[in-house]
């Protein structure tokens, strides 16, 4: 493959700003895997990688200025915004470096021989291992959080796993500048360099994808590319997991009775839900199944106000802003489709936050409105009125995977009265994360995150947020009627690592 230049853009203007790489060869992105492959024996010390993490985070941290700037210049996320993710960045990068310390994700179990047992036991001991080199494909709507540093990376590394970025053209510049960050931070814990690879270009991510070294790959943006990269893993010679985040639409059930409690505020919030970053999170409400009557006219006129008084955004780049536009006019081209604030074109660069409403009977079975059930990315939502539960339930039917699913309550259905419990049943078969009476726009890191769903949400079972992304990157393996001696310290038992385990059918901490 030819290499070309890869620059960075503005994309207030759409021009060009300045050359910051070349698009990765074949050979580069070869160099690139040999040298994390190389790199794993770095990462094999616990309290060494733990330290590496807190350092990556002090480092990013002490450069926020810079990286921000550079961030602003290329995504025009602005840096109100962009400071507190790279905020949260660095907390997830401490949050990872505690887990390794703590040691519990190793799953130590131990059991020492029972000939008493049907059948006998022999002495087994299980852990669980580093996988090797993962291959990480940044997202470009989070250039801090879902990029070079972020959570997929973040997780490898404390898998003890060297990465490979293919960073996201949105933003090349600044994904330069992260890496030599993370770089520094390593060096400082005497870890080669190649501990964080990054490549640019379209060829580049598939040459990654294929690659023999290669033990596993993490990918955020969008369902055609995620699903030919999760393809190109599965019919790989050797297959290797493929931990893909694809798209969501993150539907939202608002009740009759809650609509009627609270509609103005249910509306405002929802504006405000689907408008936060120009409409471009992954967990951003794409469809919002409302009650027809006048408890859901309220709501609709509440969100009418709200998001007319939206300003204009810039998208994080002019195709998306092109792909946005042209979806929006294709949707609001439909028979019966209504739009009471009209999204679209803004200006020359920017677009304007807007909304769709549909009867819910047009959802009701596979047509031409089979649209609407698809992500629109950017500033626009799909209100679908329901006539009774039955059509609401039959909506949701229909529905995808998703990321989030949300329902809004009266007070005395959240208390555990009407269909409340019914609602949560129904939803908790679509996503990975369903919240009563919230917004899913934000996604808190915590030990209890599950940021994942149902295909084509994800393509796993796993996590890409919260502590528990880590075990995406691990494998378990059991020593049977291994010597003491020969054992990894993590398996002996005098425990001389102080690691929680289960230690014959007993839990210790």
């Amino acid at each position: 493959m030819a290499a070309a230049p890869v620059w960075s853009v503005d994309p207030r203007t759409g021009k060009q700003r300045e050359q910051v790489a070349v698009e990765a060869t074949a050979q580069e992105v070869d160099a690139a895997v040999r040298a994390a492959h190389e790199a794993r024996g770095s990462l094999a010390d616990r309290p060494v990688r733990a330290a590496f993490l807190r350092t990556a985070a002090d480092r990013l941290r002490a450069a926020e200025d810079l990286l921000v700037e550079a961030a602003d210049a290329e995504t025009a996320l602005g840096p109100v915004r962009l400071t507190g993710e790279l905020a949260r960045t660095c907390y997830q990068l401490r949050a990872f470096a505690d887990i390794v310390d703590e040691g519990a994700f190793l799953d130590v179990v131990i059991d020492h021989p029972d000939d008493t047992a049907t059948p006998p036991i022999p002495d087994l001991r299980r852990y669980k291992v580093s996988l090797g080199v993962v291959a990480v494909y940044a997202a470009s709507n989070f250039p801090f959080a879902f990029s070079v540093a972020g959570g997929d990376t973040a997780s490898a590394l404390a898998a003890g796993c060297p990465v490979v970025v293919k960073a996201h053209p949105d933003h090349p510049g600044l994904s330069e500048l992260v890496a030599r960050v993370l770089r520094t931070a390593a060096a400082e814990h005497g870890i080669p360099a190649g501990v964080v690879g990054l490549v640019h270009g379209f060829e580049a991510g598939i040459e990654l994808i294929g690659h023999p070294l290669l033990a596993a790959a993490g990918f955020t943006g969008s369902v055609r590319g995620g699903r030919a990269l999760f393809d190109a893993a599965a019919a790989r010679a050797v297959p290797i997991p493929f931990h893909g985040e694809l798209g969501s639409l993150n539907p939202v059930v608002v009740t009759e009775a809650a609509a009627a409690e609270r509609a103005e505020a249910i509306g405002a919030g929802l504006a405000g839900s689907m408008t936060l970053g120009v409409g471009q999170f992954c967990v951003k409400p794409g469809l919002v199944l409302v009650p027809s009557g006048s408890a859901g006219d309220g709501l609709v006129k509440s969100l009418t106000d709200a998001v007319s008084r939206t300003e204009a955004g810039v998208l994080l780049d002019h195709r998306m802003r092109d792909n946005f536009v042209a979806g929006v006019a294709e949707r609001v081209a439909l028979p019966d489709v209504e739009s009471p604030v009209t999204p679209g074109a803004g200006g020359e660069h920017t677009v304007s936050a807007g909304f769709l409403t549909v009867a819910a009977s047009k959802l009701a079975r596979e047509g031409a409105h089979d649209l609407l059930l698809e992500e629109c990315f950017g500033p626009v939502t799909v209100v679908v009125r329901y006539e009774d539960e039955a059509e609401a339930t039959g909506v949701l039917s229909r529905l995808p995977g998703n990321l989030t699913a949300t329902v809004h309550l009266s007070a005395e259905e959240a208390a555990g009265a009407g269909r409340g419990a019914r609602l949560l049943q129904e939803l908790t078969p679509l996503a990975g994360r369903v919240l009563v009476n919230g917004w899913p726009t934000g996604v808190a890191v915590a030990p209890a995150q599950h940021h994942g769903g149902p295909y084509p949400a994800t393509t796993s079972t796993s996590t890409s947020v919260g502590g528990t992304a880590i075990e995406r990157w691990l494998r378990p393996v059991v020593y049977q009627g291994a010597p003491e001696a020969l054992l990894p310290a993590e398996l002996r038992d005098d425990n001389p690592l102080g690691l929680p385990r289960r230690f014959n059918g007993t839990l210790e901490r």
